[in-house]
């Protein structure tokens, strides 16, 4: 009797915490009738997690069999959702070591050589081709970021600027 009195369901799912209760009242003659109905749903309330109870609860549910079906769903769904998290959180963790190096590895090129070895191929910013930086660059002209054509540098173009809003050569848009 003492032990139905003080039964909680802890670390128990709803399933087996219903079992067990359903076992104790047994002992219980009051909440054997079904004048007790009430009384029944209250004490089995009461012993539920907090996590399930507080959505329980407010319903007032008086029927054992729906209250302990809707418990139930709602420590399923619990479960699920834990399981959920844990999972995003998992995987989160995991690719945690690339934290704050969004742009580490812009402008190369990941390759495998044949023993599994991952290894980076940079990208040259003077001719544009892979395999070597602008210091290692062969060639020795420049290539030009504004027309795109070799023998000189952006700010030495020779070509006229034309404005993209107007269409007028010698000047630019303002930006």
């Amino acid at each position: 009797m003492i032990e139905f009195m003080e039964l909680k369901q802890g670390n128990m799912s709803v399933a087996d915490y219903s079992v067990k209760f359903e076992e104790l009242c047994t002992f219980s003659p009051h909440y054997n009738t079904m004048e007790a109905e009430h009384d029944k749903c209250v004490k089995f309330e009461n012993g539920l997690r907090p996590d399930i109870k507080h959505l329980i609860v407010f319903s007032q549910i008086r029927d054992f069999a729906t209250l302990v079906d809707k418990s139930r769903i709602c420590d399923d769904d619990g479960k699920a959702k834990t399981n959920y998290y844990k999972a995003i959180s998992d995987n989160k963790r995991g690719r945690g070591q690339d934290r704050g190096k969004p742009y580490a590895d812009k402008g190369k090129r990941v390759a495998e050589n044949s023993g599994g070895r991952r290894k980076f191929t940079s990208q040259c910013f003077k001719c544009g081709e892979m395999g070597h930086k602008s210091y290692e660059c062969p060639k020795k002209v420049d290539k030009c970021f504004k027309c795109g054509k070799w023998g000189h540098r952006a700010d030495v173009c020779p070509e006229k600027v034309t404005c993209f809003n107007c269409g007028e050569e010698g000047h630019k848009s303002p930006t």
